[in-house]
């Protein structure tokens, strides 16, 4: 469990990290992107890392693991499309970049605090 807390805490810390500085700067930057795809790997270890000790199968009808399930979606689409806009992108797409990615990070922080929840609860 603290191995999968502290990977999940990892992947918040580098998420948080690339989309504020992004959203700050204004202007998508490399090593933004690989902020991004840094906290996505964590994320994904972590997530698997408590998949292995869940008493329970995987179920989607479960709330945290649904929304756990979209952000991860989300952050992989962000992350992949970040990479586009920083390698072929437009110097438009590079400056307006950062008005979505608070919108998933926003969206990521529901499974991360809900795990939190339940985590103390249990």
């Amino acid at each position: 469990m603290i191995a999968s807390a502290t990977l999940i805490t990892l992947a918040l810390l580098f998420y948080s990290l690339g989309v504020w500085a992004e959203r700050l700067a204004r202007y998508l930057e490399p090593w933004h992107v690989a902020a991004f795809w840094t906290g996505f790997a964590f994320d994904v270890s972590g997530t698997w890392a408590m998949h292995r000790i869940a008493a329970g199968p995987f179920d989607l009808r479960d709330p945290h693991t649904l929304t756990g399930q979209i952000a991860l979606w989300l952050m992989l689409v962000h992350a992949i499309w970040a990479t586009w806009v920083a390698r072929r992108g437009t110097e438009e797409a590079r400056i307006g970049f950062h008005r979505y990615s608070l919108v998933v990070w926003l969206i990521w922080l529901v499974p991360y605090f809900g795990g939190m929840y339940l985590g103390m609860t249990r």
